[in-house]
């Protein structure tokens, strides 16, 4: 599971089976449960922590309930854009999400998420499978680097819940002291 690495960052554990076309990815939080939860399902929040440090991130769609969809860019400071997009099918309060997951760049590559929510007393754990049509699909999306966007995503995410900025996210609607009076936000 995920520990408290020697410089005090969290541990995000990656693992692909090699038999498999999953990734399982397995991350704990300092925080509630009710707080993670909300950080994955409000786009007012989860524009601030989700992908690389380096890519500001905008939402063109981000309805997080079962049945909603969800469209999103990471864009490089030249202009460079990379699109997502996705269907949530299931949306469990506090407990899971399922969604589907495709990259613009390839359209006709789709993945299934599960995203499994667990209180620890305190602290939240997470645990992501994603289920791709092959093993070749899993191991191209693991040779572009995900895990080095992913891990920063996760730090700005820890910082996000901490009450920190997280990086270069769009935050020109929501600073870091909205979130802690709008009765969105991720502070108690």
């Amino acid at each position: 599971m995920s520990t408290t690495e020697a410089d005090g960052r969290l541990e995000t554990r990656i693992e692909a089976d090699p038999a498999l076309p999953t990734i399982v990815i397995t991350r704990e939080f300092n925080a509630s449960l009710d707080r993670v939860f909300t950080a994955y399902t409000d786009p007012d929040l989860v524009v601030q922590w989700l992908g690389p440090r380096r890519l500001t991130m905008r939402i063109d769609e981000y309805d997080a309930r079962s049945g909603g969809a969800y469209r999103y860019v990471h864009l490089e400071d030249d202009g460079t854009e990379y699109g997502f997009r996705g269907v949530f099918h299931e949306v469990r309060p506090q407990e899971r999400i399922v969604q589907t997951f495709a990259y613009d760049g390839f359209p006709d590559s789709v993945s299934l998420e599960k995203a499994v929510f667990e209180s620890l007393g305190g602290r939240t754990r997470v645990t992501t499978t994603s289920v791709m049509e092959t093993v070749e699909a899993r191991d191209a999306i693991i040779k572009s680097g995900m895990q080095d966007g992913l891990r920063q995503g996760y730090e700005r995410l820890d910082e996000l819940l901490a009450g920190r900025e997280g990086g270069k996210g769009d935050h020109s609607t929501n600073s870091a002291e909205q979130l802690r009076t709008d009765g969105k936000g991720l502070n108690p």
